[in-house]
């Protein structure tokens, strides 16, 4: 509507205008027709352009973000509100590949240094810096142990180990020394118990 408006308007001042003739009318109508369409996108010479509503109006064979309900892809989605399909053999990421296994088992040979610290820490009462290290990488150690930790007995050994680095963490913040300094100790214990069942 408000093209052929504007359209018109263009027409009617170029046929008033005495020094325009009727051709240059038009070609002005012509290229504010064309200036009013919106170029195709990534078309390709001899194709007409592509779209997709929603894997429902259009090429559904064109990806489009939300693809209703992956009607648009080549495999079944892992569930019905999902755009990824189903993990499958040819997945990228495989659990329990040699890749992952090798990040996660430099995570444990990191943890094995930093939990050297802590007894140090804790005999010079720097209950901050015990506090910090527990922080700073623990969580990273977690994940790798239950990535790593698979069987009965090893997730048993995780569970003591778990227990140690905690016992460890309230110590420093009771600023009890000694109960800090040998739960230190014991989550070092625990841990090397660990790494070597993993």
């Amino acid at each position: 509507m408000k093209t052929a408006v504007f359209c018109s308007l263009i027409a009617s001042v170029a046929a008033f205008s005495q020094q325009d003739t009727r051709r240059d009318a038009f070609a002005g109508i012509a290229a504010a027709g064309a200036a009013l369409v919106p170029a195709a996108a990534n078309a390709a010479a001899g194709e007409s352009p592509r779209f997709s509503v929603f894997g429902l109006i259009g090429d559904g064979s064109s990806y489009s973000e939300g693809a209703a309900y992956g009607s648009d892809q080549k495999e079944r989605p892992y569930s019905p509100y999902s755009v990824y399909p189903e993990a499958n053999d040819e997945s990228l990421y495989k659990k329990g590949a040699d890749e992952y296994k090798a990040k996660k088992y430099a995570v444990l040979a990191e943890t094995g240094k930093r939990l050297g610290r802590l007894e140090a820490y804790s005999e010079k009462a720097k209950w901050f810096e015990v506090q910090n290290e527990l922080r700073r990488y623990m969580y990273e150690t977690r994940g790798a142990i239950s990535y790593l930790a698979t069987t009965k007995e090893q997730k048993k050994a995780a569970k003591q180990f778990y227990e140690a680095i905690e016992l460890t963490s309230v110590s420093a913040t009771q600023k009890n020394g000694a109960k800090c300094t040998a739960a230190a100790k014991d989550a070092q214990v625990k841990f090397e118990a660990l790494r070597a069942l993993l």
